[in-house]
């Protein structure tokens, strides 16, 4: 019903609120994502999704279509409510739920406070498919290429180096080249550590 707003922002919270269009004050629910993203701006346009329940009327706001692209597909799960995608949305940034969907991440889900073992693989269970669609993410090339990366990054790891630095580089390497061997990315990857 309403799909976005344009109006002066009134009100700041990092969990809430209030754009003031045409003289009505709309209390909105948002995200630390985009909170964070809130400037102290005068006048804003958010993007919108109103959730009606018989005792409420809940809207929820996203400075960036793609973020509120992905809460609605995390609310589409069983067992995923509004203030638990919100949650997710405060603790990943929209682009690393959707990596860790698409690539089936399930310790990056799990991560994020209230999110079981069985939630987190029902996230991605139901919306793998889904996210590999929208964002137009060619599974079999992103699979393969995901295959030689996480193989680099074990070997990186046996060899002492620490996962999160090791990533950083091998992704880099990857996406200069992203055809390399594990063999040859390990390589590379070496050098730069």
């Amino acid at each position: 019903m309403i799909t976005h707003l344009n109006g002066k922002l009134v009100e700041k919270n990092p969990t809430y609120i209030v754009v003031e269009c045409g003289g009505i004050g709309y209390f909105v629910n948002i995200s630390l994502h985009t909170f964070s993203q809130l400037k102290d701006q005068e006048n804003i346009r958010l993007y919108t999704h109103l959730q009606v329940k018989e005792d409420s009327h809940t809207l929820f706001g996203f400075l960036e279509q793609s973020e509120r692209e992905i809460f609605r597909l995390l609310i589409s799960v069983s067992g995923i409510g509004s203030s638990t995608a919100r949650t997710m949305l405060s603790s990943l940034s929209p682009v690393q739920i959707r990596d860790a969907i698409a690539n089936g991440d399930v310790p990056a889900i799990q991560s994020i406070k209230g999110i079981g073992a069985k939630t987190a693989q029902r996230v991605i269970l139901d919306l793998k498919d889904k996210i590999l669609k929208v964002y137009d993410m060619g599974e079999v090339s992103h699979q393969s290429n995901n295959t030689s990366k996480e193989e680099a990054l074990s070997a990186l790891e046996v060899l002492g180096f620490v996962r999160r630095q090791s990533e950083k580089v091998v992704d880099k390497v990857l996406s200069e080249d992203p055809s390399l061997s594990v063999e040859d990315t390990i390589k590379f990857a070496l050098k730069n550590l």
